[in-house]
């Protein structure tokens, strides 16, 4: 028998009993399982700039789409691997993913992949959606003929698999790919059919289990599993995306259907006071600007919350962060006027978005020192009012959203920068929009003559005081900076319930001598005006001139 491999999902993504492994058998063999997560309001935002094309035309099919490379493998084999998805159907009830992939050299022994699980999203909202699966956590698909729940691979032989997906609303037209272990696969045209493609008819991969006697797979075959569709009492987990945008003066988060502009309080206040200053009253102004563009028109209830670092008794904090919050609170209610709600707390130290007491703890406690509001925004509102920046308005507030962005082979990708570390190259790629989003690929190369696992995220790595739950994973400090403003765009994180996120962007294991990886890392979309970005690729330095690529 062939080596096996598990191309599990193993990474910052918090995965329950919601996430389903990619496992591939190694003997020469490998296996495929599958992720999911849940959430309960998917995040779609107010947008300044609109998509230029309609999004329920029809897009041309070229399938198949193919990626080629190496794959984080947890036994440090790395082998080559071809990933094509040679489908994506979309029937009256949910979506199917048809793919294939072909492990291009031996492989020993069962091995795990170790990358992003797999997801799709509709880059235009930020919706994202993991497979479905049954009550035992199973996901629907492709059956694995082994009683470890592997897959058989061969170097060479072509593993066919299908697997399920919640259904996407009728007007989303492309959708992105991640969970190949190859990157962000990008403008994949859904395909409306009113039955989805037969079963095998005769799937030879169904024999190839575990049992002495069992066939392998062999170089040049093509091996097919038995397919089990969804019945009826399928789970669905679908989630969104929350990005992060900073500034000097404040910083906004998106979530879902929830919108929080935080004002770092430094700015707006002095020293244990609580009145605005004179240039804080026209930030909040601006705020309340934000606000009436992007709350949605039939949910108007704003909480306002006062926060203060770990510092003071916490009967003080509490008094202190309470008062704070209804000065912002009496600004926001003079500009918006008696339409809306207002809500107010003071919550003093207890709800930190930065870790204190480390080497940062001066920049993480003022970090932590802010009043933020929060409120509804509508998740099917996709229209803008503008594609130019509204001054009048806070930059980190807005949204801009572009149509879906083509498919791209990683071959294809040109290197535009290149820095170095210790022993590890970092080349950069241009940036690609992808509806409200901006994805950089960038590749590692090991120039070193031993495997070696970067620390991508120590003193050099991570910015003082910057938000943990912005900075989680490898890649964590990694920004995009728009050369004319003072907004940095953090990574986006995947959300799929309270206790089920993580970043949107690849981990980076142990990276073996000479081999190159391509590595994404996904922010939130800067306006059309901003032809070229600045990357803080963390201990790599910052990089100017990045271009996008559309």
């Amino acid at each position: 028998m062939s080596p096996t491999t598990n191309p599990r999902a193993v990474r910052g993504l918090a995965v329950t009993a919601a996430v389903l492994a990619a496992t591939t058998a190694l003997t020469s063999c490998g296996v495929v399982r599958d992720l999911r997560g849940e959430r309960e309001a998917p995040e779609t935002e107010n947008v300044t700039e609109t998509v230029d094309e309609p999004r329920d035309e029809e897009v041309d099919a070229d399938f198949p789409y193919t990626r080629e490379g190496p794959i984080f493998l947890d036994t440090g084999q790395d082998v080559e691997t071809t990933f094509s998805i040679t489908g994506l159907e979309r029937t009256d009830d949910y979506m199917v993913l048809h793919y294939e992939s072909t492990i291009r050299a031996s492989l020993r022994g069962n091995n795990t992949i170790l990358g992003l699980p797999p997801i799709l999203i509709d880059p235009v909202s930020g919706v994202t959606a993991g497979p479905l699966q049954d009550g035992d956590d199973v996901p629907y698909g492709s059956v694995p003929p082994r009683s470890d729940d592997l897959f058989p691979v061969e170097t060479d032989a072509t593993n066919v698999h299908r697997l399920y997906f919640p259904r996407f609303p009728d007007d989303v037209t492309e959708l992105t790919y991640v969970g190949s272990g190859l990157g962000a696969m990008t403008g994949l045209p859904i395909q409306d059919v009113d039955e989805e493609r037969p079963d095998p008819e005769n799937p030879n991969g169904a024999d190839m289990g575990d049992e002495a006697g069992d066939p392998s797979p062999q170089a040049g075959d093509i091996v097919e599993f038995e397919n089990r569709r969804p019945d009826g009492d399928q789970v669905e987990f679908i989630g969104g995306l929350e990005s992060f945008v900073d500034s000097e003066t404040t910083s906004t988060t998106r979530d879902g259907d929830t919108e929080t502009v935080a004002l770092k309080a430094d700015v707006m206040f002095e020293f244990d006071e609580a009145e605005l200053t004179e240039e804080a009253e026209g930030v909040v102004r601006e705020a309340a600007a934000s606000v009436s563009n992007n709350i949605d028109p039939d949910r108007r209830e704003i909480t306002v919350i006062g926060h203060t670092d770990g510092k003071g008794t916490d009967d003080y904090n509490e008094s202190l962060s309470e008062e704070r919050a209804e000065t912002v609170r009496d600004v926001l209610e003079e500009e918006l006027g008696d339409e809306h709600t207002f809500g107010l707390e003071g919550r003093g130290a207890e709800e930190p978005v930065a870790e204190e007491g480390g080497s940062d703890d001066e920049e993480a406690r003022a970090r932590n020192r802010r009043v933020e509001f929060e409120y509804p925004v509508d998740p099917a509102d996709t229209d803008g009012q503008s594609a130019e920046r509204d001054e009048d308005v806070l930059g980190s507030s807005d949204r801009n959203v572009f149509p879906p962005a083509d498919f791209v082979e990683e071959a294809d990708a040109e290197v535009v920068a290149t820095e170095t570390y210790e022993d590890v190259q970092l080349d950069v790629h241009p940036l690609v929009r992808d509806g409200a989003y901006v994805i950089s690929t960038v590749s590692l190369t090991n120039t070193s003559d031993d495997p070696l696992t970067p620390d991508l995220t120590g003193d050099d790595g991570v910015l003082p005081g910057a938000p943990a739950d912005f900075t989680d994973g490898t890649l964590g400090g990694f920004q995009l900076l728009e050369p004319d403003s003072d907004l940095a765009r953090y990574i986006t994180c995947f959300q799929f319930g309270e206790d089920n996120t993580g970043p949107f962007a690849d981990e980076v294991h142990e990276m073996q001598p000479g081999n190159s990886y391509q590595l994404i890392a996904v922010f939130s979309a800067p306006p059309a005006e901003a032809d070229e970005m600045t990357l803080r690729a963390g201990p790599f330095g910052e990089i100017e001139n990045v271009p996008f690529s559309n």
